[in-house]
């Protein structure tokens, strides 16, 4: 029996540093060979019941022995977000920045609710995301100096539920509690599903959720004139308009919609406007980009993910609003136990009141790694070589007659298709479905797919930290490849 790991104490400096080199090197390995996994993992659901035993030891093993399995039992299992041919979903960004940042937030592992279970946590991150606040130049109402500031959240869904949750109550303070049921929450049919859990959660009808439709016509965009339709037909029927979530850069096409004109349509009518930039978000640090958020001035909250395009493990998605107590009111409890002083008396922010758990990591400290040890002009140049990258792979697409460039690209997300022979639109979607899923059962890359218009598009989005040119130009030699056989088939 191994018995080497049976003299491992919770925690002892040593030991730490010993087993933490190995861990280290484990994964700086992993890295270095990540190319020679499949990308989608290609086990059968509940492969790992068979591999591992009924029960847990009841005597230590060693960390070789546990390393073994990750190698053999655990890696087969895993789909490889940080692969260069990763061109699923959006990207997760991983780097050695953000991994370092996570490993002091690991090793130092503060529960950082208030201010007083570690002032270090809570004043971090006021400044950290009022350093990012400026660099995509956001208006100073979002600054921690005045009535607003920024929260790190998990994910934008816990964005956009805590901001819809503080603007519910908002509300129903002047009109009771009786009004929740004619409350509307207004976005385009392209808002990520997690705008209609937070409804969900809010307690707002599922009828009162207002998907508006989009088409080609907009690029997907929300209508300014189809809201204001619906907000006045809204009224009047008596109900109540009260939450407008306006994206940039959709999940399925990165859309823009236009948010000067809907911030306007959302002040006029009372109502709070929350700008939902979880992927583009990133890409607005460049200038030339920065525009794609013209507008953001009249949003009362601003959400952006930096684990998905800025080199920021997950998790990390950041939060700003212009009145925190809207915040605070809503999110709010005071009980006895955690009562102290500085809080009572106002003097800082306890980051549990703006956000929906009581505990939180460490997770500014690897934002601020991540900006220190890279800068700005490095970011820059980060996310400026994967739409160059994204580029060349809509080229690419739009020199082979067989296959259409769907949207037109925005940031690194390039929509495409294969077209049906003959025009045969009816046989377009399963021929792209067949595609896809040939493609990403090689193993040599993977992506993801939406619907747009009644037809299935496949989604290049290029984000991953390790990708380079010829892993596109490679990507799309493979795609076209297996077109070829579908093409005589169909």
């Amino acid at each position: 029996m191994d018995t080497t790991g049976w003299n491992l104490k919770p925690m002892d400096a040593e030991q730490l540093r010993e087993n933490a080199h190995k861990m280290v090197d484990f994964i700086a390995d992993y890295y270095k060979t990540i190319e020679s996994f499949p990308v989608l993992s290609q086990v059968e659901p509940g492969y790992l019941r068979n591999l591992l035993p009924d029960s847990a030891p009841n005597r230590p093993e060693s960390l070789q022995t546990v390393l073994n399995d990750i190698q053999a039992k655990i890696l087969p299992g895993v789909t490889h977000w940080q692969s260069p041919n990763f061109f699923a979903y959006y990207p997760s960004n991983s780097s050695v920045a953000g991994f370092l940042g996570e490993m002091l937030s690991a090793g130092l592992s503060i529960v950082g609710f208030s201010w007083i279970t570690s002032p270090a946590a809570t004043e971090l991150e006021m400044i950290v995301l009022d350093w990012l606040a400026k660099l995509l130049k956001l208006p100073d109402e979002f600054l921690s100096s005045g009535q607003g500031g920024g929260v790190i959240q998990g994910t934008a869904s816990e964005a956009v539920l805590v901001v819809l949750l503080a603007a519910r109550d908002n509300v129903l303070r002047k009109v009771g509690n009786n009004g929740l049921e004619k409350l509307v929450v207004y976005a385009s049919n392209q808002t990520h599903s997690a705008l209609q859990k937070a409804c969900q959660i809010g307690g707002i009808h599922p009828e009162n959720c207002r998907l508006l439709k989009t088409d080609s016509s907009t690029n997907y965009s929300l209508s300014p004139d189809a809201l204001n339709d619906a907000i006045s037909h809204d009224l009047a029927v008596g109900l109540i308009p009260f939450f407008l979530c306006a994206t940039v850069g959709t999940t399925s096409s990165t859309a823009v919609d236009p948010l000067l004109v809907l911030g306007e349509i959302a002040k006029n009518n009372g109502i709070w406007f929350h700008v939902d930039a979880a992927y583009a978000g990133s890409a607005c640090i460049c200038p030339e980009y920065r525009h794609y958020i013209n507008g953001v001035e009249g949003a009362d909250s601003f959400n952006m993910n930096a684990h998905k395009w800025f080199l920021t493990n997950f998790d990390c998605s950041l939060l700003w609003v212009k009145d925190k107590n809207a915040l605070i009111q809503s999110l709010s409890t005071n009980p006895e136990f955690l009562k102290n002083k500085a809080s009572q008396a106002n003097m800082v922010v306890d980051y549990k009141d703006w956000q929906i758990p009581l505990g939180r990591r460490f997770r500014s400290l690897k934002l601020w790694m991540v900006l220190r040890l890279y800068g700005l002009e490095n970011l820059q140049c980060y996310i400026r070589n994967h739409i160059k990258l994204a580029k060349l792979f809509e080229e690419l697409v739009a020199e082979d007659p067989r296959f259409e460039v769907v949207t037109p690209r925005i940031f690194s997300l390039v929509c495409f298709r294969l077209l049906p022979p003959n025009n045969k639109g009816e046989k377009g979607n399963e021929l792209n479905r067949d595609l896809l899923d040939i493609v990403n059962s090689t193993g040599k890359i993977f992506m993801s797919h939406t619907v747009l218009s009644g037809k299935y598009i496949l989604r290049f989005a290029v984000g991953a930290p390790l990708t380079e040119e010829r892993h596109v130009n490679e990507a799309w030699e493979l795609i076209q490849d297996k077109a070829s056989p579908l093409l005589k088939i169909s």
